[in-house]
């Protein structure tokens, strides 16, 4: 029997030895394998020359985190050139990508990403009003596969109305230029009527049409409403005729205050708003959580902590306005 114990552990020794050695090589080949670089849809409603700085102000949040675009993050961009109806299409194309994430800019973009997948997390970045447009539950638990960052500041429009007013004190009707995708019974606009009948300003909305939209015949209603100074929303298609709309503004010779900031540069008057570079940095925060494994379900929509006024000196010149030096003090940036 003695004889027979020693052959029996050399087995025993060389199938320990061997089973070791495999699973050594699986490790080293574990080791090996490349680690899977995540995919970021980023949906827009824009075009890509639109406003650049928001893009780089997100990539640039991205690189803060360690994610460096082409390395170990990959971002497919589509952008729908300021035709919302073209939102669905681009949205199906990023999840037919299986994409881990999708990032849109826009209430309307989040809705139509939302509709496209109810799996790949979704994140907003400068969303209206997600509760009353059916994009999330609540602030504290979104719920579903959205959350991100919501501008729904309710007292916003009443405050833009408050400086324009300050800017032109005599002018006591205003036009709200806006699209017919404009809500005109949302508890937003609400409080902005409120805000302006404490003004003694009469708020008139004037619509553009999406599926015929006339420019220049909303200034033509603008005019006979004999409307003296102007607010313009934002959105994909007000947004992407901006240049129009600023070159109708400066013939009309009537103050506007833009909604968002990327106006400013092409001759836009004045902007009071939420600092939206710093929305679309803080957006990168989301994706690195989720890409972490946090659900989109529980992290809570935040909301801007950045505001800024912005006055463009030179537009003020071009229509014969002069800006009041107690207005012109409290700007964060002046265009001159």
């Amino acid at each position: 029997m003695p004889e027979m114990r020693r052959p029996l552990k050399k087995a025993v020794l060389g199938s320990i030895l061997f089973a070791g050695a495999v699973l050594a090589v699986a490790v080293i080949a574990e080791a090996q394998q490349p680690a899977k670089v995540p995919r970021i849809g980023y949906l827009a409603a824009s075009s890509p020359s639109l406003n650049p700085s928001l893009r780089e102000a997100f990539r640039q949040g991205l690189r803060d985190l360690g994610y460096f675009e082409g390395e170990n993050i990959l971002i497919e961009y589509r952008y729908a050139d300021g035709k919302p109806e073209r939102l669905p299409e681009l949205a199906d194309e990023l999840v037919g990508l299986k994409v881990d994430l999708i990032v849109v800019g826009t209430t309307t973009g989040a809705r139509v990403a939302k509709k496209a997948t109810t799996t790949i997390p979704i994140v907003m970045v400068n969303a209206g009003d997600p509760i009353s447009n059916g994009i999330v539950a609540s602030l504290a638990r979104p719920g579903g596969n959205v959350t991100g960052l919501a501008n729904l500041s309710p007292e916003l429009l009443g405050k833009r109305l408050e400086l324009l007013k300050e800017v032109v004190p005599k002018v006591s009707r205003f036009a709200y230029l806006t699209s017919d995708s404009f809500n005109a019974g949302s508890s937003r606009f609400l409080d902005a009527q409120a805000a302006a009948k404490a003004l003694g300003v009469q708020l008139q909305v004037v619509t553009v049409n999406l599926s015929n939209p006339d420019i220049d015949g909303a200034f033509q209603v603008i005019a006979k409403q004999r409307s003296g100074a102007l607010v313009i929303s934002g959105g994909p298609f007000i947004n992407f005729h901006r240049k129009r709309i600023l070159a109708l503004v400066q013939q009309a010779r009537i103050p506007a205050m833009c909604t968002v900031t990327l106006w400013m540069d092409d001759g836009g008057l004045m902007y009071y708003g939420a600092h939206t570079p710093d929305l679309y940095r803080r957006a990168a925060v989301y994706v690195d959580k989720i890409l972490k494994g946090a659900r989109p379900a529980e992290l809570p929509v935040e909301q801007p902590i950045k505001f800024e006024l912005v006055i463009n000196l030179k537009a003020a010149k071009q229509i014969g306005l002069t800006i009041p030096p107690n207005v012109l003090a409290r700007a964060d940036r002046v265009i001159r």
